[in-house]
This record gives structure tokens, sequence and C-alpha cells, in this order.
């Protein structure tokens, strides 16, 4: 740790840091859930002129969220990617993106 110029003869011992900039980020825990408990809905946004599907909240292991993804990307033929608890898919897919879902049970609102 670099010395800090403004610690006036503190003494910074026991865990004790002068530095702001080391921040710890409490864990979340996820609640993980089953396909048919699952109550998702559909967004769209435009980014740079193009169209974007999302899909959430996913109650997933992040790496069963991946092979998910994974999946439903060759299914439909389009790009996509994982952001915390959602999915997002290049371009307006929301029919067969929920058909998809629907195959894989799982439910919306």
């Amino acid at each position: 740790m670099k010395q800090n110029l403004f610690e006036m003869g503190a003494d910074f011992n026991d865990e004790w840091t002068s530095d702001n900039k080391e921040k710890s980020k409490p864990e979340k825990k996820k609640e993980l859930k089953e396909p048919k408990e699952h109550k998702l809905y559909f967004a769209k946004e435009k980014r740079r002129a193009k169209t974007v599907t999302i899909v959430k909240p996913f109650y997933l292991e992040k790496k069963r969220l991946q092979t998910l993804l994974k999946t439903l990307k060759k299914n439909l033929g389009t790009g996509g990617t994982l952001k915390e608890d959602s999915l997002e898919f290049q371009g307006e897919v929301k029919e067969q993106l929920q058909v998809q879902l629907k195959k894989l049970d799982y439910a919306f609102k």
C-alpha cells in the first residue's frame, strides 16, 4: 500500500487503512429457481440505431445462464450477451425467443 500523505501520525494497523480506494463489495446471495418458477418479461431498447431484445430476470447460476444463452443464440441465429441476471439479443426476436424459452419450460408474466 502506498503511503498516504494526510495520515498525520495515525496508526492503521489492525485491518484499518486510510486508503478509500480499496472498497469491498458485499456478496449478493442469489436465489436459484427452477425454469417453471421464473416469471420472465421482455424489454426492447434502441442502441446505436439498432434494436436489442432483453429478457429478465433469470434466477440461475452463472454457468447455467451462459449455456442457456449459447443454445438460444444458436437456435435463433443471432448474437447476444449476458448482463447480470438478464440476456440481451441483437435484433427484434421476441416471438422466436418466447417459443424457444417455452420449449425449455420457462414462464412469463
